[in-house]
């Protein structure tokens, strides 16, 4: 539930040098959606006051994530060059509401039920901490009688300091009178030349304010600060993807070899078997998906998939079965059968139609894709090739090995093939002359 007397900030202006990639930090997926995109999504089901900090590739940040929650969100961008760190991406920073939740873009796993208890809390400012012994990449924080003293960034610790398991979570809440107070005293005295938010608590510190720890599961508050850290925030938050989903009634086998992203959905009775991949917006309804297929957005629905098929995008199929080693693309099938090794593209393919192995639709010349519709009862022999654009009416028969380049009528059997040619012994006479010369 909304709660309409927080505001909260996302910072999301680092470019992530440990990525080792020209992609801003924040824009790297894990299971088919940015970062950033999960840190929005967890507050905005808190407060409709969310503002993010862009710097680097700010206009491509924003553009990506308007395309998920349009004018929901504000948009700050940090002075980078003047003001780096994380207290320059507040400088300008005019909240809302009394109370304002800091989180950083990069955490991924972060969810609604961790920042809810920033909320209940009374402080002057509350943060969270991680006990862990795996420290690296994070600032350490002295903490006695349930109050933080001090926090230390990881980079200016003294080695003493680097010794402690106490963590610094990254996630902070101010009212918004300390933000007012303290942001325009931060100094950049430190080996980044960097303006600390942590600072802020070191000023409110002195000044005897109360500053309250929340101890909060690691492997939520986990950063990503390179690929190490982003597949194992991947491999997380697919589980709780599958989790859900079994939890919902899907039936899978094997789920460590399984695949879903976040958008995808599923409805009614499912079985996914092992080493199957399921990517993007896609759909699945009644079906049973076969080992090691691959469904990119796609629609199936009351059919059975693979094994080792592969849909790609806006494929729609019903109440279909497709066998191994067959490809569709952006085709809509109903009640066909395509048993083997096909490649089926760009088509329209009705009721009661069966496709041979072998079968492939040419849509590709070159410059342009093209349509290739087939009717209703269909019966399409092995190794056949349709050069499309063409139509194929209802009831037809295209015998095996056929070529067919032009519309077929309704009821018509079609067939292509060469004269066959025999001679008798050239495998001998052939071999005999090749050996003498």
């Amino acid at each position: 539930m909304k709660n309409t007397s927080l505001s909260i900030i996302i910072l999301a202006a680092g470019k992530g040098k440990r990525m080792q990639s020209q992609t801003p930090k924040v824009l790297h997926k894990i299971c088919g959606r940015e970062m950033l995109y999960f840190s929005i999504k967890e507050a905005l089901k808190l407060s409709d006051d969310v503002s993010i900090v862009v710097g680097f590739e700010a206009k491509k940040i924003q553009a990506k994530m308007k395309e998920y929650f349009d004018n929901n969100i504000v948009f700050l961008e940090q002075d980078l060059k003047n003001y780096p760190g994380t207290g320059g991406a507040l400088k300008n920073y005019h909240p809302k509401y009394q109370k304002v939740l800091v989180l950083n873009g990069d955490m991924p796993l972060i969810q609604s039920e961790d920042l809810e208890k920033f909320v209940s809390i009374q402080s002057d400012i509350i943060m969270s901490v991680l006990d862990s012994p795996n420290t690296y990449g994070y600032g350490r924080v002295v903490i006695n009688n349930e109050e933080v003293l001090e926090i230390i960034e990881e980079k200016d610790a003294s080695a003493e300091i680097l010794n402690l398991s106490t963590l610094n979570g990254g996630i902070y809440c101010f009212s918004k009178s300390i933000l007012e107070d303290y942001l325009p005293k931060l100094q950049n005295n430190n080996a980044q030349k960097e303006y600390y938010l942590t600072d802020v608590i070191s000023l409110a510190k002195k000044d005897s304010k109360k500053i309250t720890p929340i101890y909060g599961k690691i492997e939520n508050f986990k950063g990503v600060n390179d690929k190490l850290d982003l597949a194992k925030a991947e491999e997380i938050l697919g589980n709780r993807i599958k989790e859900y989903w079994l939890k919902k009634g899907v039936r899978m086998n094997l789920i460590n070899t399984i695949y879903i992203e976040d958008s995808v959905t599923f409805e009614g009775e499912c079985v996914i078997e092992n080493g199957v991949s399921i990517y993007g917006d896609s759909k699945i309804i009644n079906s049973h998906i076969k080992a090691h297929s691959i469904i990119e957005s796609s629609i199936i629905e009351n059919s059975d998939i693979g094994p080792l098929a592969h849909l790609r995008p806006q494929s729609i199929l019903k109440k279909t079965h497709i066998g191994n080693f067959v490809e569709i693309k952006k085709s809509t099938l109903s009640g066909v059968k395509a048993g083997h090794l096909s490649y089926i593209g760009d088509s329209e393919i009705d009721i009661g139609t069966n496709i041979g192995a072998g079968f492939i639709t040419c849509n590709y010349d070159g410059r342009d894709k093209h349509l290739t519709k087939i009717g209703k009862n269909v019966f399409i022999g092995s190794d056949t090739q349709v050069v499309s654009p063409i139509c194929i009416e209802d009831n037809c028969i295209i015998g095996a090995g056929s070529t067919v380049r032009k519309d077929i009528k309704e009821g018509e059997l079609f067939l292509t093939r060469g004269e066959e040619v025999r001679k008798k012994g050239f495998f001998y006479d052939f071999f005999k002359k090749k050996s003498i010369e």
